[in-house]
């Protein structure tokens, strides 16, 4: 989705939709009170009409305006009159983001950033609009055999007279999270037999590929045994996918500063190992591998915004099945410490990896 800045007055403004606050007791926001004029009062009557009570998340939206080249308006509820707080605000984003998913429209211009939020300032408030819009929109259906068809809504400006240096920062911002967050999404919903080790693997070396700054390791299972890393290898002995001790390293600040380290578990599939999960829900533990995915969106973020830091990755990943070679309760493994544990049950293979 696209992000423009909109900086013509609304009294020229063309656009499919326009997005304005209303605040409870029948306040309208600034946005809204300038289209109110522009529309003789209908924005005023419809909120007197109490079709919109103005509570925080409340929408609106306004299919027809004859008086204006703005098509449609979308009112969206602040709360009461003052500085709304940062969990409200979001939460009135949210709602305005789930109508613009579910509606027709190709394009719209959110107002909101004029709103005031407690102790926020505009750079923040541009990077939550442009989040929360892009939340609904996410859909895991890659392995569909009939994908859904695209969204028709390609494109939401945030409108802006002053101060659009941090508007731009904001947008560029929330851009770069939602990207991360919709490839932790992405990795997080594939099955476990598209996604295994060796696919985390080859997706942090296409990641690895595409930023300058950051750089890849990946351990195979022999270079773990010249390690002494039992622990981990003991996990996967049950499994006929391979382990991967994957590490990604971003270097965007001085060279001798220390980095911020993620640690995202990898366990693309959890059976629980011999001590077997129940076949209820089993499905399920595909998911057991969301932790690496927050690593890999965490990094792709840093990277897309080249920030000044030094981050590392680590994600040890397996697979947790059982087989004849597979850990047993009353097993001892000895970790890379030197320290030797005591395997009770197969399903705690978080801790060994």
């Amino acid at each position: 989705m696209d992000y423009p800045i909109i900086n013509t007055p609304l009294e020229s403004l063309t656009t499919e939709c326009l997005i304005v606050a209303v605040y409870q007791e029948q306040i309208l926001g600034p946005a809204a009170a300038i289209l109110d004029t522009l529309t003789d009062g209908m924005i005023s009557d419809v909120v007197q009409r109490g079709d919109i009570k103005g509570g925080v998340g409340d929408t609106l939206l306004i299919n027809y305006l004859t008086t204006t080249a703005i098509k449609r308006v979308l009112l969206v509820g602040l709360g009461e009159h003052k500085p709304v707080t940062a969990k409200d605000f979001r939460k009135a984003l949210a709602s305005m983001a789930i109508v613009l998913s579910k509606s027709n429209m190709t394009d719209a211009v959110c107002c909101l950033a004029e709103n005031s939020v407690k102790n926020k300032d505009t750079a923040w408030k541009a990077k939550q609009i442009v989040e929360a819009s892009a939340t609904p929109f996410y859909q895991a259906d890659s392995c569909k055999s009939k994908p859904a068809e695209a969204s028709a809504f390609v494109q939401l400006g945030l409108h802006c007279l002053a101060d659009q240096e941090a508007l731009q920062l904001g947008i560029t911002q929330g851009q770069a999270i939602a990207n991360g967050v919709d490839l932790a999404k992405n990795l997080s919903d594939l099955p476990g037999n598209i996604c295994t080790p060796s696919y985390l693997a080859e997706q942090a070396m296409t990641l690895a590929a595409e930023h300058e700054n950051l750089q890849v390791e990946i351990l195979e299972e022999a270079d773990m045994e010249a390690l002494g890393m039992g622990s981990l290898l003991s996990v996967s002995r049950g499994s006929r996918q391979p382990a991967k001790m994957i590490t990604l390293d971003y270097q965007g600040g001085d060279k001798d500063a220390k980095p911020i380290v993620f640690v995202g578990k990898g366990l693309t599939f959890d059976a629980g190992g011999i001590s077997l999960k129940p076949g209820a829900g089993m499905d399920e533990m595909k998911y057991d591998m969301c932790g690496s995915a927050a690593v890999f969106g965490a990094l792709q973020a840093v990277a897309e915004l080249k920030l000044p830091i030094n981050v590392v990755g680590i994600i040890p990943s397996s697979e947790n099945m059982p087989d004849g070679d597979a850990n047993k309760p009353g097993d001892i493994v000895t970790s890379m410490k030197g320290l030797t544990i005591e395997i009770l049950n197969t399903d705690a293979e978080g801790r060994l990896i």
